[in-house]
């Protein structure tokens, strides 16, 4: 500390890896973080991640505090902390942004009310309503993060449903919006989409190009959930521009999986 001021205090708001990757025409190769462990956030951080979504709705330990843990061991990196919202609500939205989060991404948003009330909340006045007191995202962010934060924070609203999809074009016109993140399931269910192989039923794949297609014509960015590394390259080359390409869970589970048939075949090999 020199003069009274902090290192945070004196250095500009930290830019956004993401939009800045966007902007270059660059996809973003994103973990999925479900078990709430900081540890875990930072091994993946320091994987070489873009971006770490922390899944608040459907993830398993994540508490107030373990949130707040995560993001700081994320920080330690320059992947960038993003968190998936158990709903939309203000209060939620708010207090992920304070504690750092440099971006939302909102569940089951399906009109243009639903929409405006998330970037209402993510954004600081006139933009939207969201309060004061940005607390750890200053230290994270910088000094003047107040004055930046409305350009460098990330706001997506899911595609789950047939209504959401139907409304697109509406929902498009809200100013703030960054753009769309498709939950391939939901979706899935609300078209009565049923199988393993769900995403590519005529259906799902004419809803997820509408809306790559309704983002682009807006300039808007279209994101999907993907569903692992080679999903997500096909996901990449049609023009989405951010997938999860593994969760912390799956990959545990996948990994020892692998491990223990590479150990059988080894064994049956001595017999």
């Amino acid at each position: 500390m020199i003069g009274g001021q902090s290192n945070s205090e004196r250095r500009p708001m930290r830019p956004n890896k993401v939009k800045r990757m966007w902007k270059e025409g660059q996809p973003v190769a994103a973990g999925w973080l479900s078990t709430g462990s900081p540890y875990v956030a930072e091994v993946m951080a320091h994987a070489g991640f873009d971006a770490i979504i922390m899944d608040l709705q459907h993830g398993m330990g994540f508490t107030t505090e373990k949130a707040i843990a995560c993001m700081q061991a994320i920080s330690t990196t320059d992947t960038v902390p993003i968190c998936r919202m158990g709903w939309n609500d203000p209060k939620d939205i708010q207090f992920v942004l304070d504690a750092g989060a440099y971006g939302v991404i909102v569940p089951l948003v399906n009109t243009r009310a639903e929409a405006e009330a998330v970037v209402g909340a993510a954004k600081y006045p006139p933009e939207g309503f969201r309060s004061s007191g940005p607390n750890r995202a200053r230290l994270y962010g910088g000094a003047d993060y107040i004055d930046h934060a409305n350009e460098e924070v990330i706001v997506l609203t899911m595609v789950e449903t047939q209504e959401s999809v139907d409304n697109l074009e509406e929902i498009s016109k809200v100013k703030g919006l960054d753009g769309f993140y498709i939950g391939p399931s939901d979706l899935a269910m609300s078209l009565g989409v049923r199988g393993p192989d769900a995403r590519r039923h005529p259906k799902h794949a004419a809803a997820c190009q509408r809306v790559l297609d309704v983002a682009r014509a807006n300039g808007l960015v279209p994101c999907h959930h993907g569903a692992g590394p080679e999903v997500a390259a096909e996901l990449f080359a049609q023009g989405f521009m951010m997938c999860q390409i593994g969760s912390d869970a799956g990959m545990v589970g996948n990994g020892s999986a692998a491990a223990l048939k590479a150990l059988a075949d080894a064994r049956a090999k001595l017999r």
